[in-house]
């Protein structure tokens, strides 16, 4: 079957569950799809958050840079003004792929209203988790530490640096620059009320996290290991910071981007105009959202298609959006896991071996796949497609769970997820099993040829997610599946899945 066209020349790229979907993959799949066409692909804009949204793309993991970097042909990977972007991870992230042939800074605009993270939004990142598991006792948030949620605080407080200051002169950005590490440092000692020796253990922690993130770039001699030393900037007392040393660094970074800042805005309508597409690359997922998710557990953004026109700075319009999922759940985090695995499960065992934290490095949690949420998600989101990835996983002939509803301790059953997060802690995932296959499918390429549980599971997917959504008042045009993914490997795709009124005939 042929894919059905895009239905704008503008696509958004959206997890529909709590990341670590593969949004990064998708990229590629729609590159090679409108090769060749008048409506290639021109633009990819990372429209949200900043380093703490992990991609892997053609084999290359990403945090800060658009997953369109494996896309050659592409010209332009934008950073849009939603995102928070901490200039000196542009250079670690852009030299080491410049070197592997990946042409970055020829490509790269930022736009000039994107907000600049540094040092002290790390610094609080950390003093913020320390309060709250230390001083109020409470649950860590699952932070990856890469000060997002500080910086975009700052945005909340009118106190944003953006990297349009690079280009007011060293004076500005210096004073705007010791206006924040004031701020900063006040508030770790006094409100987060962090120890003396808690406070020098943060730069050991980042120089430690950063010379492990890093350790390919200094073996190539890319960087010194002293790139990744944040002990430079400490300050000679307690609750001080180098500022000077600070100063310099950061703005030595920022304006060695001077050519790349911009904007995006204008672009953005410009390739548009000439019938290109713009692809929207979202951080983190719907349920992540700073608003719709719930909080803490949360990232500092908005992490679905609206954020898109804010973001590029365009007017509102037709959108085709693409929400990617996997066969299965993942978390991290202190999030509730309703549909958690039993560690006991083979499947369990085997999940794990391949779920960690691309930002991070931290194992995720791994359960059976959640229909309820998903289904919100298309419900409230607004989806023309999806995507599924590693549905290989799940070979090996166990049975398989699928999450259709959550039940209370009454017995009463919630077909949508319940915005009230101390409800949806007392509720058990109700399940529909479906039979496993034994084979191994990572080199299938047609639907056709998947074995027949396979099959029936990918449409024991949709027809649950599709059943949550809209129950019985169907929408004319339903969601389709798009992309059905059997191995991590570009390749490793399957494209001709059936149209979703077909696909849940099968069953």
């Amino acid at each position: 079957m042929p894919l059905i066209p895009f239905s704008s020349q503008l696509i958004a790229d959206v997890g529909i569950s709590l990341g670590d979907e593969g949004k990064g993959r998708l990229i590629p799949e729609i590159a090679d799809e409108l090769r060749g066409t008048p409506a290639s692909v021109s633009v990819v804009l990372k429209v949200n958050g900043g380093a703490n949204s992990g991609h892997t793309a053609g084999g290359i993991k990403l945090n800060l840079l658009p997953a369109g970097v494996v896309v050659r042909d592409a010209p332009h990977l934008c950073v849009g003004a939603g995102v928070v972007a901490d200039p000196r991870k542009f250079h670690w992230e852009a030299r080491p792929l410049e070197k592997k042939g990946h042409a970055v800074y020829s490509r790269l605009l930022i736009d000039e209203r994107s907000m600049v993270s540094d040092l002290t939004h790390r610094l609080l990142d950390l003093a913020w988790e320390d309060y709250r598991t230390n001083i109020l006792k409470e649950e860590p948030r699952g932070s990856t530490g890469r000060g997002i949620t500080p910086a975009y605080g700052d945005e909340t407080g009118q106190w944003q640096i953006t990297y349009s200051d690079f280009q007011a002169g060293h004076n500005y950005f210096a004073r705007k620059l010791a206006q924040r590490a004031d701020r900063a440092l006040r508030t770790i000692q006094h409100v987060c009320r962090v120890s003396p020796e808690t406070f020098a253990g943060f730069f050991e922690k980042l120089t430690t996290a950063e010379l492990r993130a890093n350790a390919e770039a200094i073996e190539l001699g890319i960087f010194d290991q002293a790139e990744f030393d944040f002990l430079q900037f400490r300050g000679a007392e307690p609750f001080t910071l180098n500022l000077e040393k600070l100063t310099e660094v950061y703005w030595q970074a920022g304006t060695a981007l001077a050519k790349n800042i911009g904007e995006v805005r204008e672009l953005v309508l410009r390739e548009v105009a000439a019938g290109h597409t713009v692809i929207g690359e979202f951080g983190q997922a719907y349920w992540l959202d700073k608003r719709h998710g719930y909080s803490p557990n949360v990232t500092a953004s908005h992490t679905f298609t609206p954020e898109f026109f804010e973001s590029a700075g365009v007017p509102v319009q037709r959108i085709h959006t693409v929400g990617v999922a996997k066969a299965y759940d993942t978390k991290v985090g202190t999030h509730t896991f309703l549909t958690q695995m039993d560690d006991t499960h083979p499947l369990t065992v085997k999940l794990k071996l391949l779920e960690f934290g691309t930002s991070t490095g931290r194992q995720r949690m791994v359960g059976w796949y959640d229909a309820v949420e998903k289904g919100d998600v298309l419900r409230y989101g607004g989806y023309q497609d999806l995507m599924i990835n590693k549905i290989d996983a799940l070979s090996g002939g166990h049975e398989l769970l699928i999450c259709t509803a959550y039940k209370d301790a009454n017995g009463k059953r919630y077909h949508h997820v319940p915005r009230n997060e101390a409800v949806r802690k007392m509720l058990k995932p109700v399940y529909s099993k479906h039979p496993g296959w034994a084979e191994e499918i990572s080199g299938v390429r047609h639907f056709s040829n998947l074995p027949r549980n396979a099959q029936l599971y990918t449409a024991a997917m949709v027809r649950s997610l599709v059943a949550v959504a809209y129950g019985d008042k169907l929408p004319p045009v339903l969601p389709n599946l798009r992309y059905l993914g059997v191995g991590p490997e570009p390749s490793q795709i399957i494209k001709d899945v059936p149209e979703t009124s077909e696909l849940i005939a099968l069953l």
